[in-house]
């Protein structure tokens, strides 16, 4: 399957040369998230792992915001009527998409303007890069309607990121992250102009998808599996997945490229 064969309804995808670009487009509501696109971006994410021309992600939010998270009257409303088993299975939904991410094998780069919030700062998080801008405002605002912190892998994931305590603050009182704290505390790996995020994080993707990809694809496997890893398995599993990619003809193009005194070409093989 190539990427532009994928077809979305309820987000914008498109696909220009290796990167494949996913826009949150619910401009007029700052981009909320649905059920059904929760559910297309978990397939999304799921049959990217097999959309072979597409090297890198850019994840991005439409007209100046990233996302405002669910939507209040299209996913909070029905939630309060919905029995245990509805619940579950709504929640258990959601946590697929993040997992979708982290197992999908291209490496995405988030570009934050204006509101992520709730599930909009969850996409953010499981997102392996996030540039953002000092105008954007970050907050992980469960608490703020009733809920626990504990969201789609947030309490894993966020520490990690951040520090245990830092995440502790965030999800413990719902407060926003100013752009400018948010890079000093290391969510954000960069801060760029709000007329310029999505071009940096788009260059950011383009530079990854003229490297050796599928190294790029066993770094981010190795980053998720570790870190349920002691550090003596974490090296030996990296001794295994580091000889595996020893085998790939990107390692013997680049030991040529290095002998010619040239750049090397990457062709993810």
């Amino acid at each position: 399957m190539n990427g532009s064969e994928i077809a979305t309804k309820h987000v914008r995808w498109s696909v220009d040369g290796p990167v494949g670009t996913i826009t949150l487009d619910r401009p007029e509501r700052k981009n909320p998230l649905t059920f059904e696109s929760y559910a297309e971006l978990r397939d999304l994410f799921r049959a990217l792992a097999e959309a072979k021309d597409v090297k890198a992600m850019v994840l991005t939010g439409a007209a100046g915001n990233f996302s405002s998270g669910g939507d209040v009257h299209d996913i909070i409303g029905p939630l309060t009527r919905k029995d245990m088993s509805g619940l579950l299975e709504f929640t258990r939904m959601t946590g697929d998409l993040v997992k979708a991410m982290r197992l999908c094998p291209q490496p995405i780069v988030a570009a934050v303007d204006g509101i992520c919030a709730g599930a909009g700062a969850i996409l953010a998080m499981a997102s392996d890069l996030r540039f953002g801008t000092a105008r954007s405002k970050v907050a992980f605002l469960f608490v703020r309607v009733g809920l626990a912190g504990c969201d789609m892998g947030a309490c894993a994931i966020l520490p990690r990121i951040v520090g245990q305590g830092r995440a502790a603050e965030l999800l413990f009182t719902g407060r926003a992250l100013s752009g400018e704290e948010a890079e000093r505390w290391g969510f954000f790996n960069r801060l760029c102009e709000p007329d310029a995020v999505l071009s940096e994080a788009t260059k950011m993707a383009e530079s990854l998808a003229q490297g050796p990809t599928f190294a790029h694809a066993l770094t981010k496997r190795m980053l998720h599996l570790e870190w349920d890893m002691g550090v003596e398995q974490a090296i030996d599993a990296e001794a295994q997945a580091q000889a595996i990619a020893m085998q790939t003809q990107d390692f013997r193009r680049a030991y040529e490229a290095f002998v010619q005194k040239r750049k090397p070409t990457f062709e993810g093989n």
